[in-house]
C-alpha cells in the first residue's frame, strides 16, 4: 500500500512525467551517486591518514599510528564531531610543542581580539584572518556547542546578552582552542566539562542578591528580604 505522500506525488506526476523527465532524474541521481562515492573515498582516505599520525608520549618520543586515539579524545569536547576533529588534527598536527602555550595557538588561529592603538587610546579590533580551515571547523563546533547544556553553552549565553552573537561565538571558539591545546599537549588528560552552572559558583552570593534586588526595583517592585528559616 502506498503511503499518503507517495500517493500525492504519483497524482501530481500523472500525465506530466514523460520519458524526458525520467532521463533528467536518472542523470541527476547518477551524479549524486558519483559524488557520494567520491566523498566516501576521500573520507576513508582522510581517516586512514589521520589514524597514522604519530602521537607524542610522556617520555619525549612519539607513538606512531595513534591518530585514532586523538580523534576519540577530541570528540569528547561539546560541538566537536569526528570530521571536525580530523580537520583540526590535519591543520594543527598532534604535536603542540610548536605552540608554547594555549594563548599562542589562539593568537595564531586569530581567535583572540586585537588591541588597536590610535591617538593614545587603546580599542579592541577585529581578530583578523587566520587559517580558513581552522576558522571553519572551530566556528562550526562553537555554533554546535552554544546550543548544548554545558560550560561552553553557558559561556555563550552569558556573553551573547552583552556582546552579541558574533563575539559570543568567537569567545566560545577561543575556549575550544584552549581545550584542544591542553588535550593534545597532555595526552593522558581527559576532557572534563565544568558544567553549565560553573560561573554561578564564582559569584559572591551577597553581590548576586544585591544585583537581583536592584533589577526587581528597576521593574517597580518593592523588595523585602527575610532570612531563610
Amino acid at each position: 500500500m502506498q503511503s499518503p505522500a507517495a500517493r500525492v506525488l504519483a497524482e501530481a506526476l500523472t500525465g506530466q512525467f514523460e520519458d524526458h523527465h525520467a532521463f533528467l532524474c536518472r542523470t541527476l541521481l547518477d551524479s549524486i551517486d558519483f559524488l557520494s562515492g567520491q566523498i566516501d573515498a576521500l573520507t576513508e582516505r582522510t581517516t586512514q591518514a589521520v589514524e597514522q599520525l604519530p602521537c607524542p608520549d610522556p617520555s619525549g618520543g612519539s607513538r606512531p599510528g595513534a591518530g585514532a586515539d586523538l580523534v576519540a579524545k577530541l570528540v569528547t569536547i561539546p560541538g566537536v564531531g569526528v570530521r571536525i576533529a580530523q580537520m583540526l588534527l590535519a591543520e594543527l598536527g598532534p604535536d603542540m610543542t610548536v605552540f608554547p602555550t594555549a594563548d599562542h595557538l589562539v593568537s595564531w588561529a586569530k581567535f583572540a581580539p586585537r588591541t588597536v592603538q590610535s591617538g593614545g587610546k587603546n580599542t579592541s579590533g577585529p581578530t583578523g584572518k587566520g587559517n580558513p580551515w581552522i576558522e571553519g571547523a572551530i566556528g562550526e563546533a562553537a555554533l554546535s556547542a552554544s546550543r548544548s547544556n554545558t560550560f561552553l553553552g553557558a559561556r555563550y549565553k552569558r556573553i551573547v546578552k552583552r556582546r552579541g552573537r558574533k563575539r559570543a561565538l568567537v569567545a566560545v571558539g577561543h575556549s575550544l582552542l584552549v581545550i584542544v591545546w591542553h588535550l593534545l599537549n597532555e595526552p593522558e588528560t581527559p576532557y572534563t566539562d565544568l558544567g553549565c552552572d560553573y560561573h554561578q559558583h564564582l559569584v559572591d552570593p551577597t553581590c548576586r542578591t544585591r544585583d537581583l534586588v536592584r533589577r526587581l526595583k528597576a521593574l517597580g517592585h518593592d523588595v523585602t528580604l527575610a532570612p531563610a528559616a
